[in-house]
């Protein structure tokens, strides 16, 4: 689904019309699938469409069929009753015919094998395809897709997970099922997942807090249920989702990925697969805030087809809100928006602690390390608000161990275990603090490290993406890595933003500290000394 400019309409005026333009852009997608998918004669993956890497999995064979049943039964369709397209959709098929196990599942080569998972992702557009075959009456259409369509139920009702989020995808997957071909025990099916509750917490994250992907992928499988099985009630963590997800926005409406505990975990994204959800809700609850997200999208044809009625017109839009400051208790995070500068504080549990953006000025991470017995890495095990300051904390020590004293039949593995009976001696300590303020232009950071003499220090700036960067010096290592010397400011512009941070502190040049999580990569600042460390950065924005 494409991103647009979210576009303004007179009050009440259909936004989402399955106009020709919609449809044109399909039989252009419809062209270029007909130039990818496998036709070679003999091959083993005869019908399938290859990935990047030229995998062919079931999952986008089974969007073929999708997009090939609405072009044939798309009246204004450039491919309206094709035989080209018949003939392609009737290779896609039997591919899926040929890649279902016994079992009624497909796979994802790249990991999961004999999958339900897989299956019940697949079945949002195998669902598509049956109910634009019903809907138009095309019995020879009906007759190609449903022998596999019912293996694939017979792999859902039986079918396990593994991730949280495949419950409620396999209950969305049933519920379609169900509603073109009724059967209560898909409806059993899809209430005994149900039945375990939906995984949300007081924060409107999901346990998988995944905001670039996993997010979007269960709120709509929680619509599409609400939808299909008339459960209004299962709406609600949607629209507490939905809600909190209104704080967890960048300029432009990017989600934030900070907090993500799955594969979107520091990435950039969008909100694209948000959308059917964000439509719907915009619809049931009149919410104008939602209808201006969902307007960023474009969703395609087979879409618009299979949900005649999000074509409606909407409520009238209302802006996102870009002006706040939020803490999210189960998250350990806050949030801050001031326009066009968007920051997070990750008060506990994280190695980066604070981003900053100011438009496309992005720092996407500050990481601090202390050469401290390999414990290097800052995480924060305490953090609080005092004030207007939100205080980061963490307490580390280490030593030496004496002898034990007594007589050890020593095995080869025993060191560690035998080790904690040990009475330790030299012990040394640090007690590392780091302090965010909220400036009128800005930020203010005080990285304070205590303890134990001497020990290296190396605060990390990590400025992701393209733009230009000012006031520093080339540092050793790593390879895109800079010092911020003592007195200067760094300035970093990117497509209109400017972050400028400093002042500096390079009293040695050891960047890449022992015991750190590597480098994250692409240009970095840093800013180093000993302790005891005392420093205080300003990060000002315009």
């Amino acid at each position: 689904m494409a991103a647009v400019a979210a576009a303004q309409t007179t009050s009440g005026a259909p936004y989402w019309e399955l106009n020709q333009k919609r449809i044109d852009q399909h039989s252009d997608a419809t062209a270029r699938l007909l130039e990818r998918q496998t036709t070679e004669r003999g091959s083993r993956w005869l019908g399938g469409l290859p990935d990047a890497d030229g995998l062919h999995h079931g999952g986008p064979a089974a969007g073929l069929v999708a997009n090939y049943v609405a072009a044939l039964v798309q009246p204004k369709s450039r491919f309206y009753r094709s035989g080209e397209v018949m003939d392609r959709l009737k290779l896609a098929i039997g591919f899926l015919d040929r890649r279902t196990t016994p079992d009624g599942n497909i796979d994802l080569l790249i990991t999961n094998f004999n999958s339900p998972p897989d299956t019940s992702f697949a079945m949002y557009s195998m669902a598509a395809a049956a109910k634009l075959a019903r809907e138009t009456k095309s019995d020879e259409l009906e007759g190609l897709i449903k022998p596999i369509f019912d293996r694939h139920v017979r792999g859902l009702v039986n079918g396990g997970v593994h991730t949280p989020n495949h419950r409620w995808v396999m209950c969305a997957a049933l519920s379609q099922a169900n509603a073109i071909y009724p059967d209560p025990a898909l409806v059993k099916r899809a209430d005994l997942w149900l039945s375990e509750g939906i995984d949300i917490d007081s924060d409107g994250m999901y346990s998988e807090r995944s905001t670039g992907g996993y997010n979007g992928v269960v709120n709509r499988a929680l619509t599409v249920v609400a939808r299909e099985l008339k459960r209004p009630a299962v709406l609600d963590p949607v629209r507490r989702n939905l809600g909190a997800m209104l704080s967890l926005l960048h300029p432009g409406n990017e989600p934030v990925t900070e907090v993500s505990r799955r594969q979107d975990l520091n990435t950039r994204g969008s909100l694209s697969g948000y959308w059917l959800a964000l439509r719907h809700v915009a619809l049931t609850d009149g919410n104008g805030v939602f209808e201006t997200l969902a307007r960023q999208f474009e969703p395609g044809m087979v879409e618009l087809m299979v949900h005649p009625d999000l074509q409606a017109a909407g409520p009238e839009p209302k802006a996102v809100p870009d002006n706040y400051e939020r803490f999210f208790p189960n998250m350990r995070i806050a949030r801050i928006r001031r326009g066009l500068t968007s920051a997070t504080i990750l008060l506990e549990g994280y190695s980066r602690f604070f981003t900053l953006r100011r438009g496309d000025a992005i720092v996407g991470a500050v990481r601090m390390a202390s050469a401290f017995f390999g414990k290097g890495q800052f995480v924060s095990t305490h953090g609080e608000k005092a004030g207007s300051t939100y205080r980061l904390t963490q307490s580390l020590d280490a030593g030496y161990y004496q002898p034990l004293g007594e007589e050890q039949p020593w095995g080869v593995d025993q060191w560690y275990e035998v080790r904690l009976r040990r009475r330790r001696s030299e012990v040394c300590t640090q007690t590392r603090t780091v302090e965010i303020t909220e400036t009128s232009n800005g930020f203010r950071m005080r990285v304070n490290v205590t303890g134990t003499a001497d020990v290296p220090v190396a605060i990390e700036i990590s400025l992701p993406g393209d733009g230009e960067l000012t006031g520093c010096d080339k540092a050793p290592h790593p390879a895109d890595g800079w010092l911020l010397r003592e007195g200067r400011t760094a300035t970093w512009k990117s497509g209109g933003g400017t972050i400028r941070f400093g002042p500096g502190a390079a009293a040695t040049t050891y960047t890449e500290v022992r015991g750190a999580e590597p480098a994250i990569g692409g240009r970095t600042v840093y800013l180093t000394g000993y302790t005891p460390f005392d420093h205080t950065i300003e990060f000002q924005v315009s």
